[in-house]
């Protein structure tokens, strides 16, 4: 746990540069929600195919879906290899449209909210430990200096860096421990395009109400707003954009219409659960408990997007289905919560039940955790320090602990005789008699094979550290085959990149890119 938000915070820091090359622009929303990752990935990859390098740039994000980076500040290990860092899944997002391999400095400051009141705190790539959102706050200047680092390292490459704010550029009372909106637009001399959203109501009001509470030199870096998600007639808000010009004397900049395949692309963050894609068939039914702290749920997009599954996450308050084929408990970044949750809805009683008619349930990462017979977390890494009874479905027990297990995977698995690819992103260990029945048997770089996760005598049960699993089209296919579904042949990569394409043209549509660009400095 962090205590003391004004110890000092070492981070190597690049020699004092000379002047910045590379334009940029900065995209600061009106809330939370408004779509600025999604239009700041369309924009990168306008941009990139117009033969500009292009970095996307966050300073601060908070979200429980991260991507495992190549790099990190942590020094090379005892084999010579450099430890991998983690990201917000988004800026991860945003550097696929780029064309490049994400970077811990295109988002240097990642909180992974665990309680109601506190998040892991994680400064390029490496977790300084647990904070309460008070601490937190008054932490935040120490961390000023490294976010500055990092967006000169990730300028020095680019022609053109888009810069994502966070939240509200306009919660001006936090004014004096922001770091990722106006006072980082002020320190690295940005210019902000603000991005209101009008499907949720309230675009005229937010827009103007930002423009109130900015301060004047705030107002004047503002240079021009955009309305998103717009559906419908637009000669009938054309009146509300002329009284939002003459109210704040920014420049309107154009309005994106709603993207209707935005679901096809990783979310951000759990925002995206209020209104979940439940996949394009019918033929399999899988369940998903929606829990609290919810981590890296676009685990489960390949499956939603495959024409013969369905994929639903059950609501807190909702019972699991009966018809449900298969459960899968997803991640979360607080698995001890989470399984008191599973006790609070049910949930627990309704995947026992699930299991003894022949039901499948499948874990991954903390939900792996979750299967076994118990969680324990001797230092408080998550919560309080104690231990929590698991499901008892495999027999193996967890032990959190305080170093983070961030790896690639790349691999052939010997079981099934896939292909798989992924990412490791945990902090426990897991141990016991199951572990002798792995699920995936994974050929490492020297050809020895190395056991993952575990599965129950029956089968019926698997568990494993792997995220991005269904990713892999031949596994997928393999294990839909299992589980007694039809495999299709479905392209999952190729239809995030369709998508990523289609969001560049909508954005071409929908904006004067060149006239944008021009307001980049």
């Amino acid at each position: 746990m962090i205590d003391d938000p004004t110890a000092p915070i070492d981070f190597p820091a690049l020699p004092q540069a000379g002047p910045r090359q590379a334009k940029a622009l900065m995209i600061q929303g009106t809330s939370s929600d408004v779509g600025k990752s999604l239009l700041v990935a369309g924009l990168c990859r306008a941009y990139a195919r117009r033969g500009l390098k292009v970095r996307p740039f966050k300073a601060q994000n908070m979200s429980n879906n991260a991507a495992v980076t190549a790099d990190s500040d942590l020094p090379p290990g005892s084999d010579g290899q450099v430890p991998r860092g983690e990201i917000g899944r988004a800026q991860a997002l945003q550097a696929r449209a780029c064309g490049v391999e994400p970077s811990i400095h295109m988002n240097p400051v990642l909180l992974k909210p665990q309680t109601l009141i506190g998040s892991q705190v994680v400064l390029r790539g490496r977790v300084l430990g647990n904070c309460r959102a008070k601490v937190y706050h008054k932490m935040k200047p120490q961390l000023l200096p490294a976010v500055l680092d990092s967006f000169h390292r990730t300028a020095a490459q680019a022609d053109l860096v888009l810069v994502e704010g966070a939240g509200s550029g306009a919660e001006v009372y936090l004014r004096k421990s922001d770091i990722t909106n106006m006072k980082l637009a002020e320190l690295a001399d940005l210019p902000v395009v603000v991005l209101g959203d009008i499907d949720r109501g309230g675009a005229l009001a937010a827009i103007v109400g930002t423009h109130a509470l900015l301060n004047e030199a705030e107002n004047a870096r503002v240079v021009g707003y955009i309305i998103n998600k717009f559906r419908g007639d637009l000669s009938l808000f054309e009146p509300a954009c002329e009284l939002m010009t003459q109210r704040t004397g920014w420049p309107w900049l154009g309005v994106v219409r709603w993207f209707e395949s935005a679901s096809r692309l990783p979310a951000e963050d759990s925002l995206a659960l209020e209104r979940p894609a439940e996949g394009e068939g019918h033929g399999l039914n899988i369940a998903v408990p929606q829990l609290s702290r919810v981590a890296n749920f676009d685990d489960l997009d390949p499956l939603a997007a495959e024409p013969g599954v369905s994929v639903h996450w059950v609501k807190p308050g909702t019972p699991i289905p009966r018809e449900t084929d298969v459960v899968i408990l997803p991640g979360s970044k607080s698995t001890r919560a989470d399984l008191e949750v599973m006790r609070r809805e049910g949930w627990d009683i309704d995947i026992l039940a699930h299991v003894r008619q022949g039901g499948r349930v499948v874990g991954l990462c903390a939900g792996f955790q979750m299967l076994g017979r118990v969680v324990r977390d001797p230092q408080g890494i998550e919560g309080e320090p104690g231990e929590t009874p698991g499901l008892g479905l495999l027999d193996v027990e967890t032990e959190i602990s305080g170093e983070k297990k961030l790896i690639d995977l790349n691999a052939t698995d010997q079981t099934s005789g896939c292909r798989v690819t992924g990412y490791e992103m945990h902090m426990g260990r897991t141990y016991g008699a199951g572990l002798e029945r792995p699920w995936l048997m994974l050929e490492d770089k020297q050809g020895k094979p190395r056991p993952e996760g575990a599965m129950s005598a029956d089968g019926q049960v698997t568990g494993a550290y792997v995220h991005g699993i269904f990713g892999n089209d031949d596994f997928r296919a393999h294990w839909l085959r299992r589980v007694g579904a039809e495999a299709s042949t479905l392209d999952y990569e190729a239809r995030v990149e369709a998508a990523l394409e289609a969001l560049a043209d909508h954005c071409e549509d929908n904006l004067d890119l060149d006239a944008l660009l021009a307001l980049a400095t």
